[in-house]
């Protein structure tokens, strides 16, 4: 392997966004960025209800996969992995996606387990704390679910993962627009509930930082600094406070999903999703006591290929 590190692909095929990127890896974990893209494609629409995926959501994914992968042939990597997270792990017809996936785009797909996906994730965070952060809380707040990972010097990770996520809730509990107090409320006890059992295996957090991580948190920090266009140097590593998400989320439940649209710094096809990311962080927040975090513009894509490299290097 020559000193720079591998070249090497990883595909992340969420609830709600997919994830490419082809980047080099160091013997040591550190990534050097080569090609990324990342599109809102809905997979795990409709799943909460009969946990099915639908046809015209398989198609959406199909045909970004078939796109990436052409992108990939043309970098010529050493090796390339491709996961899938919430939305296909709950999926009936999982067996028929995986099919289709590898016979027409030619991706074999490891379906990992939330705590799986909570270790990776941490990977990809170690690698882009800055200096002096140590014992963290990472916070992964996906479409079918959230990953909480408790990581302190010297001991092992504890992993958990609870089945809430943007899409999960809002196709469960958020229907109405514009929302009702009655949603919002029952949305909040839940959050509520799941994050008071979630802090009871995690234990005491007084000496840990709050590190998030995917498409909730890195929209609020993009919407907290009013960005028109989104600038990864300006969200990663930005400190989030709790108090500026609170006056975000009165901003979001006060609007419908078409006024949303005007807001600075939210991305194109997650105003629908965008309240239940809100009220997902902002409660768990509330309930471990966290007056602010850190927000990481890497993690499970970042984590997959480091994974992949330590993986090879081994072998």
């Amino acid at each position: 392997m020559a000193s720079s590190g591998m070249l090497l692909a990883g595909v992340d095929i969420g609830t709600l966004t997919c994830r490419l990127l082809i980047s080099r890896v160091t013997v040591d974990g550190k990534l050097t960025e080569v090609k990324a893209d990342r599109r809102i494609l809905r997979l795990g629409e409709g799943v909460d209800h009969d946990q099915m995926l639908r046809p015209a959501a398989m198609a959406r994914v199909i045909e970004t996969l078939q796109e990436w992968r052409a992108v990939i042939n043309a970098h010529k990597v050493d090796a390339q992995i491709a996961v899938a997270t919430s939305a296909v792990r709950n999926a009936r017809n999982r067996d028929e996606f995986l099919r289709r996936v590898k016979q027409e785009v030619g991706f074999e797909v490891d379906v990992i387990s939330g705590e799986e996906e909570a270790r990776r994730t941490m990977l990809g965070i170690r690698s882009g704390l800055p200096a002096g952060v140590t014992n963290i809380l990472g916070l992964d707040i996906g479409g079918g679910s959230t990953e909480f990972i408790l990581d302190r010097a010297g001991k092992l990770p504890v992993l958990r993962s609870i089945e809430i996520g943007v899409v999960r809730l809002t196709e469960r509990m958020l229907q109405h627009d514009p929302l009702t107090v009655d949603q919002i409320q029952a949305v909040r006890d839940l959050v509520c509930q799941e994050a008071k059992r979630a802090m009871a295996a995690l234990g005491p957090l007084g000496d840990v930082t709050l590190v998030g991580t995917a498409g909730s948190i890195t929209t609020l920090a993009a919407m907290a600094q009013k960005l028109s266009i989104y600038e990864p140097i300006r969200i990663h590593n930005y400190w989030l406070k709790l108090v500026t998400i609170k006056e975000l989320e009165r901003e979001i439940l006060a609007k419908t999903i078409a006024q949303r649209r005007s807001l600075p710094g939210l991305e194109q096809g997650r105003e629908k999703v965008v309240a239940a990311g809100t009220l997902i962080l902002s409660g768990i927040m509330e309930v471990l006591g966290f007056a602010e975090g850190l927000v990481s513009d890497v993690g499970l894509r970042e984590g997959v290929l480091i994974d992949l490299s330590q993986r090879r290097c081994k072998a």
